[in-house]
């Protein structure tokens, strides 16, 4: 928490969340949807078309993101247009996630297929954490998810998770310090 001159708490400001969804993992995976929240809290989410020479798939990946290559082909939008929505919307922020590896590898795949550059830094979300924050991050997650109740796995729904909980991390009460 934070303080303002007067020394009273300010509520703490979530950053901007960022998740992809991919085809699969290693080096012949690619994006197939990527979710966003803004600190307002509004979110963005696009399924992507796959680029002609995008031809990797794995079907373990499918069945956690349940989204199939078909539904890809017939709703998702050219890498070119996400791109551009994604960098309407995060110009120039610095925007988190939780799989920075992955998702770095991924939106640079989305940018390169749109033929375009990235607009926003991308960084780690435990990049935020203390320690004790890291170490109450799981059941935090967990009591997240439970309480928003969300239905369908979603690339924006697991960023508004991240940015929950991330908000409830950062607002748990702190042990009074001895001394």
């Amino acid at each position: 928490m934070s303080h303002d001159d007067s020394g009273k708490h300010r509520a703490f400001q979530p950053p901007a969340i960022i998740d992809v969804e991919a085809s699969g993992f290693g080096s012949a995976s690619y994006p197939i949807e990527v979710g966003l929240v803004l600190p307002t809290g509004h979110t963005f989410c696009s399924l992507i078309m796959p680029s002609s020479d995008w031809k990797h798939w794995d079907a373990s990946a499918e069945r956690v993101h349940g989204v199939s290559r078909n539904t890809l082909q017939t709703h998702g939008k050219p890498a070119d247009h996400v791109a551009r929505e994604v960098n309407g919307l995060l110009r120039g922020a610095t925007v988190y996630c939780d799989s920075w590896y992955h998702d770095f590898n991924w939106l640079s795949r989305l940018f390169d297929a749109g033929d375009s550059v990235q607009a926003f830094q991308l960084e780690d979300i435990r990049s935020l954490l203390t320690q004790q924050e890291a170490d109450a991050w799981q059941e935090a997650k967990a009591q997240v998810i439970d309480e928003l109740k969300i239905e369908r796995h979603r690339a924006s729904n697991d960023a508004r998770v991240l940015q929950a909980t991330l908000v409830r991390v950062k607002t748990m009460q702190q042990p009074a310090a001895s001394g």
